[in-house]
């Protein structure tokens, strides 16, 4: 019996202007938008039949500073499915500490870039599983990268880049995943920048070159408008989950519906 497909919502976190913690969403990490309570939010997806939730805190990282675990505490208070948590986790000691905050998982993108042995010590002290490496990639259209895919009749890479997508590193995100999957990540977390908000589907041969490159469990995200698009990435890539926020937050489509239409199409998903 084949595995399921997960689907995973994702509120994406950050300080508002009284200091509170608040889910925003945005198009490319910009023109972000206040979309809700982060706590009321994960009791609502843990009730509506999600597989897993994510909650990234977006701003962590390029503002140097720790991941809000008072929130993270908060939510898991109210999810009883898998909880990843990301967001300014740099050590070991982040990773620990978030854990007992009540997350199953952590995502690691700024701290493992600029600390991959950052991968192998998690993996060691706590578990290849509770490891998800989250990569931000943008296309790049020049001869800088090393592996190139054709993507919307052009060639192109795919670029690493951090602090939430503001800057990039030169790092070649299939290569990147590969040393990832060798130093004991459990799971990869691909977000696409030009598709990040967009609704018009997933960036496909981004997840697909990802997927064929590692053998470790990829998660798709960014760019989900409908049912069809999630469909889309299940067939056309070897993903084995796919994310996805504003069709789920501003209640376009539920899990439930999208769950049925797969199943309806013959993709294996958890009823």
């Amino acid at each position: 019996m084949p595995l399921t497909k997960r689907i995973i919502p994702c509120i994406d976190v950050d300080i508002d202007e009284d200091g509170q913690a608040a889910v925003y969403t945005g198009v490319n990490f910009e023109d972000l938008a206040y979309t809700g309570d982060p706590v009321e939010m994960a009791k609502t997806y843990n009730q509506a039949g999600a597989d897993e939730f994510v909650f990234l805190d977006i701003t962590a990282s390029a503002e140097g500073r720790e991941t809000m675990l008072d929130t993270v505490r908060a939510v898991a208070d109210e999810v009883f499915i898998p909880l990843t948590v990301g967001g300014g986790i740099r050590t070991r000691s982040d990773i620990k500490e978030t854990l007992r905050a009540g997350a199953d998982k952590v995502a690691i993108n700024t701290g493992a870039l600029e600390n991959p042995d950052l991968i192998e010590a998690g993996a060691r002290a706590f578990g290849n599983q509770c490891i998800v490496i989250s990569v931000d990639a943008r296309r790049r259209y020049d001869a800088e990268g090393e592996q190139y895919v054709e993507a919307d009749g052009e060639s192109c890479w795919f670029e690493c880049t951090v602090k939430g997508g503001r800057e990039g590193t030169g790092v070649d995100v299939v290569e990147w995943a590969i040393e990832a999957e060798d130093r004991g990540a459990g799971e990869l977390f691909v977000n696409s920048i030009d598709a990040d908000g967009t609704k018009e589907g997933y960036d496909i041969p981004l997840m697909d070159a990802v997927a064929e490159a590692v053998s470790t469990p990829v998660i798709a995200s960014s760019g989900c408008g409908s049912p069809e698009d999630v469909y889309e990435v299940f067939t056309e890539t070897d993903v084995d989950a796919a994310l996805a926020a504003s069709i789920f937050h501003f209640d376009e489509y539920s899990i439930q519906e999208t769950k049925e239409y797969l199943d309806e199409h013959g993709v294996p998903v958890r009823l």
